[in-house]
């Protein structure tokens, strides 16, 4: 009788363990995200040279040059209506407030003309400009202030212009500047970029920039340097796409990105 042999099962100890998966390995980052992480270590690792006092006449000698009576583009009649101007000028543009205020001032040039035009009628006149509702309460009140506490006037000192409602520091920086002749340095989003960009008078804030401007620009400059500065960046070194190819202190300029 033939015997019958039967196969043996495999013992547990023989039978191979599945694979592990192998661990995967991480993507390199993106080519953008990369080059833009460098872009950033070399901005943080080169601070620019700060500008000469040569450097600084220099460009400031080319802007007069270039535009020897700049003029501010906010229009107005006196004092008391280049103030209303810049009030309204908060978060608008120039050109907004302009043709808000073409009206406006042909009835009511002066702070009693504006009380007997109300609030009411302010606001009309400006719907147009962002935030116009607090801005026409802002006109009436300091209308009444300067009534009450300045003869009507439009005071000059600084101090006394921060004062009134709606009324910054950059607000009485602008009227003693060109409405009283004063070398004073009015920082807006213009001249802040423009500041730190180019070099010139780096700041984290608008008053730092200012201050840095009045200690490096010669006295010579400083009537029309805030005129300067805020059309070179609201016409030349743009936010986004500056035309670094018509920039007349390209040469100067301390932005690692500028191109010639």
């Amino acid at each position: 009788m033939a015997k019958i042999i039967r196969p043996q099962r495999a013992s547990s100890s023989s039978v191979r363990s599945a694979p592990k998966k192998a661990a995967k390995t991480p993507k390199p980052p993106p080519k953008r995200a990369a080059k833009t992480a460098a872009k950033r270590a070399v901005k943080k690792a080169a601070k620019p040279k700060p500008w000469t006092a040569e450097e600084v006449y220099e460009a400031f000698d080319r802007f007069r040059k270039a535009n020897p009576e700049p003029k501010g583009e906010l229009e107005h009649l006196n004092p008391y209506t280049l103030l209303v101007a810049v009030v309204l000028s908060a978060q608008a543009t120039d050109a907004g407030v302009n043709k808000a205020t073409r009206a406006l001032f042909a009835i009511a040039d002066t702070p009693e003309k504006m009380l007997v035009l109300g609030e009411d009628k302010v606001r009309e006149y400006i719907k147009t400009i962002g935030l116009y509702r607090n801005k026409a309460k802002n006109v009436i009140a300091l209308s009444e202030k300067l009534i009450a506490e300045f003869g009507s006037e439009v005071p000059r000192t600084r101090a006394e212009i921060e004062s009134l409602p709606g009324a910054g520091r950059k607000t009485a920086n602008v009227v003693l500047n060109m409405a009283f002749g004063e070398h004073t340095m009015a920082v807006d989003t213009h001249v802040f970029r423009v500041g730190n960009r180019t070099g010139l008078a780096p700041g984290k804030t608008p008053l730092e920039v200012e201050l840095e401007l009045e200690k490096v620009i010669p006295t010579e400059f400083m009537l029309h340097a805030h005129h300067w500065l805020i059309l070179h960046g609201r016409y030349t070194c743009l936010a986004r796409g500056p035309r670094c190819e018509v920039c007349l202190i390209n040469d100067l300029c301390r932005w690692p990105e500028k191109t010639i």
